[in-house]
């Protein structure tokens, strides 16, 4: 199987000299293509850094980011906007839907600024609204619908455009359980029915545990590695362990 993403010796410093603090420190992983993985650490250990990096949102000090055989740190700011546009997709904790469009016209909008097809459009609208469950609310509007349904709204506005890695942050931190097991499980589903490859960035162990893999990040390293068992249930269990191992009370996963 091929690696989507290929992270060597990536490093990230802030500050200026005589003043330096590394938030990365020599991180090296591979997600392969039709992997759901998360990443877990304490408060501060570099999670929000990783995904920045990878998103090419901030640059890395020392290192490479290889993604679907393409290196970001060698990009230009234009290489960079069509790259996220046509390879990555998003998902964050608050959204970020347009309230003037409709849900279909949000959802679409990938694909509207890459000029694709109207015919391509309403076919790929109807292969990502039934999973997600948004097929009847197509033609209301964000402030229409519950927090739950706005962000697998967001979620469809991630995959539509088939892209190579959705980047995931904290995606049921603004949702009830409900919602956010709803959630979880459409993005369990996608994974598992389109091989849609899924990195996550979260605090919290339950999210984790629809993950197939789980990378552990303390103070800029990796810590430790948890792979899926038979059951998410062991998972979930294997997952609190090692947050109990890294230490602090749940505060510091947040």
């Amino acid at each position: 199987m091929n690696n989507v993403l290929e992270v060597r010796n990536l490093q990230k410093v802030y500050g200026t000299r005589g003043n330096l603090y590394p938030a990365l420190e020599g991180i090296d992983l591979q997600i392969q293509e039709g992997e759901f993985v998360g990443i877990m650490g304490p408060s501060g250990a570099g999670k929000t850094t990783l995904l920045n990096l990878i998103a090419s949102i901030d640059n890395p000090t020392r290192g490479s980011i290889i993604i679907d055989g393409d290196n970001l740190v060698t990009m230009d700011e234009a290489q960079l906007a069509r790259f996220r546009r046509d390879k990555l997709g998003f998902l964050f904790q608050d959204f970020n839907l347009l309230d003037t469009l409709t849900v279909k016209e949000n959802v679409v909008l990938p694909l509207a600024l890459a000029r694709i097809p109207i015919d391509e459009i309403e076919t790929r609208v109807g292969r990502v609204a039934r999973p997600l469950g948004i097929q009847d609310i197509l033609a209301k509007y964000p402030y229409e619908i519950s927090g739950g349904q706005k962000q697998r709204t967001a979620a469809a506005r991630a995959i539509i455009h088939n892209p190579r890695l959705v980047l995931a942050d904290e995606p049921t931190g603004a949702l009830d359980s409900r919602a956010s097991t709803e959630l979880l499980q459409c993005l369990a589903d996608l994974n598992k029915s389109y091989a849609t490859t899924i990195m996550m960035v979260t605090h919290d162990a339950f999210a984790a545990s629809y993950c197939q893999r789980i990378l552990f990040i303390k103070d800029g390293v990796l810590f430790s590695e948890l792979v899926r068992g038979a059951t998410r249930k062991d998972f979930f269990h294997k997952i609190l362990d090692v947050l109990a191992v890294l230490g602090g009370d749940n505060r510091d996963f947040i």
